[in-house]
This record gives C-alpha cells, structure tokens and sequence, in this order.
C-alpha cells in the first residue's frame, strides 16, 4: 500500500471498471462486481489488492502470490492460485499502469496564482492553470488551460507552453516553446546558452546562440536535465520522447518522437536522432551524428560515428553488438591461452 502521506487513493474499483480501464479482458471465472481497493507487487499483495505479472522470472513469485487479483498475459492463466481473479492482457505492464494511474493521479490543483507569485501584466494564463508560490512568469508567456507551475519555478519572456503542462519546482525555462500535455520534472534547465564558441589563440569566441528549444506534444524531461537552445537552427525534441535525470542535450540537437534516452547520457552539439531511438544510460554522442530510426544505444557506449537505423551498437568506441561480444569472446580466449601458457 502506498504511504497516504504522499498518495492520495482513488479506489476503490470494481474488477470489471478495472478491465475497462486497463485494456484488459476478464477471465471467464472472475467475478466483474468484486471490488478491489488497491495495487500492490506480487510479493505482498493480499485481499483487495490487484498486482500484475510481466516477467516470466517471477512465474514463481505468481504461484504463491496472495493477491486478489492479478493482470497477466493468457498464456500464464493456468499458473495462477486457486481463487484469484485474473485480468487477461497482451500488454500486462501496460494494464498495470493505466489501473495504478486510476487509483492514483497526478494530485489536483485549484485554479490562480499563489501569493508570492510574480505574473508578468502581459502573460497569458489558460483556465484552470495554477502558478504557485515563488513562480515568476515573465513578459508575452503564454501558458495553455489546465497547465500547473511549480514553485520557484522561472519562465522566461515570450515562453510558450500547451494545455494540461507539469512544470515542477525550480524549473528554468527560456528561448522556448513547448507542446500540450509536457511533463518537466525538478531543477530541469531548458533554453539556455548552447556551448558555442569560436577557438582563437588570444581567447575563446562566444558564439551568439539565436534559436530556441521545441518541445512538441506528449514528452517527459526528467529531474536536472538541461536542454540547450540552438545556434541558428533550433534544438527539437520530438513528441512522445521521454527523457530521464541528468541528461545533457546540446544546441542544434534533433531528437525524433518516441525515443528514450535514460539518465545521464550526453549528446553533442547537433547530434540528429530519428524516431523510436532507444539510448542506455552514461552514454556519450560526439557532434554532428546521424542515428538512424530504431537504432539501440548500449549504456555506456561511447558514440564516434553515425548509426545505421535498427543498428544495436555497444562499447567505446560503439560498434556495432555482435562485432563487441565478438572481441570480448577473442579477448577472453586469448587470456585463457596466455593463463595456459603460464602454468
């Protein structure tokens, strides 16, 4: 059960209400009118508590669950325990998700601006938005309906932002215009001066950094990422994209829709990614790569030319997968050999 300090509980719900909103069909024995007042992991879960299995590893865990009910995908139904209700899914993580964000949604917030706010005469602030304390909006922000801004949050002259905004605390954001229904968790940074400058042998040139940041519908910017605006060009990050903590996108970057790019990865000045890239953590982006569509990134890669789309790549330098594990497969046979060669 989750702490009620923190979370506010929404349920409870019926099994058959919870098949609707997880996507999910009933199993023909489950009873559509029981009712189930909250989510929890396999391992603890008990009566009145609905859990999922996603992960064939846990099979076992699923046996001896004590849940009251459970999503699962079809072909796991006759491993359940006697008298669970099962919820048939293809895509049980999923199902679990949609349910867990029923019985607990983003907490709610009341329409206006907070005392200790400052609200530029000239900003625009959609129905329903809230601005709380410590907030400064500055002049010509457009702020869309149903959009909420955290405290001590910044928003730079002329921002826009879309509908149904989660613009968390102490969040700085200039140079920028950003879609319906973005997420921007803590202490992120967004517009600010790209790291641009000309080399001289009497001192570095700044190079005046005029584009902005594009935001575009539906993405996530994890906590104390920071995003800077383009040169010319702008930087773009595309709908959809998730972006976790501590990640660094530098001026003049494209990124496609649908990708993911996990905690504290890095990519130079005017990296292009196209859509549905998959990026591991710690890993690096020299400037001015292209990665192809669909491309998988290993954590840790160190990334030094262009990927192909689809193109798995590992190590650093990256290469691509099945070429690295066949230099560690070598490496490790030439060591067994020089062990031999020692005794």
């Amino acid at each position: 059960m989750a702490d009620p300090r923190f979370f506010d509980n929404r349920g409870p719900f019926s099994l058959g209400q919870l098949a609707e909103i997880g996507l999910a069909d009933l199993h023909e024995a489950a009873d559509p009118a029981l009712m189930i007042s909250d989510v929890a992991p396999l391992s603890t879960a008990g009566q009145g508590e609905v859990s999922f299995l996603d992960n064939p590893k846990y099979v076992a865990q699923f046996r001896e669950s004590r849940a009251q009910a459970c999503i699962i995908a079809p072909k796991f139904a006759g491993k359940a325990p006697e008298g669970m209700a099962l919820l048939l899914s293809a895509n049980p993580y999923k199902s679990y998700a949609l349910i867990a964000q029923a019985f607990y949604p983003r907490p709610e917030f009341a329409e206006g601006v907070a005392q200790g706010a400052c609200v530029a005469a000239s900003a625009s602030l959609g129905q329903g938005t809230h601005v709380a304390a410590g907030a400064w909006i500055g002049e010509g922000v457009e702020i869309g309906p149903q959009s909420y801004i955290g405290p001590n949050s910044v928003i730079g002259d002329h921002v826009k932002i879309g509908s149904h905004g989660w613009i968390a605390a102490q969040v700085s954001i200039s140079h920028a215009l950003i879609g319906d229904r973005v997420s921007i968790h803590p202490g992120t940074r967004i517009g600010q001066d790209g790291f641009g400058f000309a080399p001289d042998p009497a001192g570095f040139v700044k190079v005046p950094q005029l584009g902005r940041v594009i935001i575009q519908d539906d993405c996530d910017i994890g906590a104390n990422t920071t995003i800077d605006r383009g040169t010319g060009p702008d930087t773009v990050i595309g709908e959809g994209s998730w972006i976790d903590n501590l990640v660094q996108i530098g001026h003049n970057v494209k990124i496609g829709r649908r990708c993911i790019i996990a905690a504290l990865a890095g990519l130079s000045g005017s990296v292009e990614v196209e859509d549905f890239v998959q990026i591991g953590g710690q890993s690096g982006f020299a400037g001015h790569l292209r990665v192809g569509s669909g491309a998988q990134i290993a954590a840790q890669a160190g990334v030094m030319r262009d990927v192909a789309p689809g193109q798995r790549m590992v190590g650093t330098p990256a290469v691509p997968a099945k070429q690295f594990f066949r230099e560690v497969a070598m490496i490790s046979r030439l060591a067994d050999r020089k062990r031999q060669t020692d005794e």
